[in-house]
């Protein structure tokens, strides 16, 4: 009905212009015979070009009516798909706009009229109408209260109808009284910016934020290294030993290094592997964590041993080769530059300014944990090959056909995460120093940390320790890379990757909504890289299940520090 009303209106109007052009048409000739007895060739002439141009005229309305007639009918048709068949008998295409319970079509409306009335306060009170203005303002406030919170039309309150019409009749005696399309179009244009520039604000702070909650430990999780580490320290000396210490250093099994500070998380990479291998007493767990953890850590593999695997942890902070006389970025984290550029005021932490800034003072970034990965011989120097995982994954098959994969004589085996024209070398390093240019292709495909498998034997025979030292000591000052262990990593390893296939390691569940489904069920390792950690808050819901599947929440520990909550 709607679109024959349409199409009637626009025939009355394209009725109402022929009847005035031939009105118009005889004006003119009779203007035309008054001033002339004859019918000149002149006259002719403007009379046949007024009738073309009337014939033309009424063709584009005609085709502009034919026009909007196509586009309603596609509109309709569009609209019929979206039916759902099965419930037809409930639903009418009439009437499923009035039925759908989710409609927000007043919501809508109050909010641009609450925008116009801010216009018209500003107008009003340039042009000194203060009583229209205050009338304005007084209905904008009752507006805004019937409006609240709502999102739908169904959360409204029963007066918010009647605020509509309030409204509308305001509206309308302003624009009557002070409508002026520029000024109306500035004062739109006005508010447009100050909503961009307060989403960009918001924008900021929530990056702020999201990046000072990562970089927090929960409180729960806190109290359970608390309470680990005091029950460590209760212990008698003979009580704090790991049985079969001998498969240490035995280069036949599956061994597995792991360094982190955290230790429910520490708990879920073991737990994950283990109940996930084909033959558990054939892997070694070589975990390292710092002093402060270093109880906690031990208290809690020897309350829950992973089975027949054998499990042993260390304390970085008892590796005394590793000083800063010999590792550059141990000297450079002492160096009062350093402690400048992560402490002082150089960096803003406020909520408007800090967003970009609080990464880089990450407190991983800062801890010798996380470059011990470029030290793997120097702790481990009777084994072959070892795989490196980070702590914020969890192993979702064996992964023992790993050790069995040729390496071609590279160092490294490792997913590799480049795309079309993303997280390739120019993303990581700054391609404007000339050792950067000289050295590396920009374009040269990325790859992660977090699931690598490292081949020991050509690490030595190649120096690759001695190799990362040598970028490390150039980027004392911060100009080749600025933060993080990929970058020196992609480095280093340049040419001496292996790529692994990808169903190895999926990335990206701790930023990504939109991974695949399949892809995550089908990963060896699913990896929580990104801000988005299972264990805080501000972990995706979606994902958290993979993650929690390996925690033991009825354990007296994690009962007593709620972290079940």
């Amino acid at each position: 009905m709607q679109r024959l009303g349409m199409r009637g209106n626009k025939w009355t109007q394209i009725a109402a212009y022929v009847r005035t052009e031939i009105s118009r048409g005889k004006q003119d000739d009779l203007v035309d015979d008054d001033h002339s007895q004859f019918h000149t060739p002149a006259i002719l002439a403007r009379r046949q070009l007024r009738e073309r141009r009337r014939e033309k005229r009424a063709a584009a309305l005609v085709k502009q009516d034919d026009e909007v007639t196509v586009k309603l009918e596609n509109a309709a048709l569009e609209r019929s798909k979206s039916v759902d068949s099965a419930v037809l008998g409930k639903y009418s295409i009439w009437r499923k706009e009035n039925e759908n319970e989710n409609t927000d079509s007043k919501v809508h409306l109050m909010r641009d009229q609450m925008i116009m009335a801010r216009v018209y306060i500003s107008i009003a009170t340039m042009k000194k109408k203060p009583g229209l203005a205050q009338e304005l303002q007084k209905q904008l406030k009752e507006s805004q209260r019937a409006l609240g919170e709502a999102i739908y039309d169904a959360d409204l309150t029963r007066s918010a109808h009647e605020k509509i019409k309030s409204m509308d009749q305001v509206l309308s005696k302003a624009k009557e009284q002070l409508y002026d399309c520029n000024l109306v179009t500035g004062k739109l244009r006005a508010i447009l910016q100050s909503a961009d520039e307060q989403v960009r604000s918001l924008k900021r702070q929530s990056t702020f934020l999201s990046q000072l909650a990562a970089k927090t430990i929960p409180n729960g999780i806190h109290c359970l290294s608390m309470r680990l580490a005091i029950d460590y320290y209760l212990l008698p000396p003979e009580k704090r030993k790991f049985p079969r210490s001998e498969n240490l250093e035995n280069p036949s099994l599956f061994h597995y290094a792991l360094f982190s500070d955290n230790v429910l998380a520490a708990s879920v990479v073991v737990n994950s592997t283990i109940m996930n291998a084909k033959e558990p007493a054939k892997h070694v767990f070589h975990l390292v964590t710092d002093k402060l953890n270093f109880g906690a850590m031990n208290m809690w593999f020897l309350l829950n041993p992973p089975g027949k695997a054998t499990i042993h942890v260390e304390n970085v902070d008892e590796f005394k080769w590793l000083n800063s006389s010999y590792c550059p970025v141990l000297r450079q984290l002492e160096s009062a530059a350093m402690k400048e550029y992560y402490f002082k005021g150089s960096h803003s932490t406020t909520l408007s300014a800090g967003s970009s800034n609080l990464k880089y003072r990450n407190p991983k970034y800062l801890s010798m944990l996380n470059h011990l990965r470029f030290y793997l011989p120097q702790i481990y120097p009777k084994l072959d090959k070892i795989l490196f995982l980070d702590d914020d994954i969890v192993v979702q098959k064996d992964l023992t056909g790993l050790w069995s994969v040729n390496l071609h004589e590279k160092v490294n085996g490792a997913v590799e995460t480049c795309g079309e024209s993303f997280h390739r070398f120019d993303k990581y390093l700054n391609f404007s120093n000339p050792h950067i240019a000289k050295n590396f292709d920009p374009n040269a495909c990325g790859w992660a940390y977090g699931m690598n498998i490292f081949d020991l034997k050509e690490w030595k025979k190649r120096d690759i320790t001695g190799i990362y030292h040598k970028w490390q000591n150039m980027n004392e000052d911060r100009v080749l890379w600025k933060l993080g262990t990929l970058p020196p990593g992609l480095m280093t390893f340049y040419g001496l990757t292996h790529p692994l296939d990808k169903s190895w390691h999926v990335l990206g569940l701790g930023y990504s909504p939109s991974i695949d489904g399949s892809e995550i069920e089908n990963a060896a390792v699913i990896h929580y890289n990104g801000n988005m950690k299972p264990w805080l808050e501000l972990a995706m819901t979606k994902y958290k299940s993979y993650w929690t599947k390996y925690i033991k929440f009825d354990h007296p520990y994690i009962r007593t520090c709620k972290l079940g909550e």
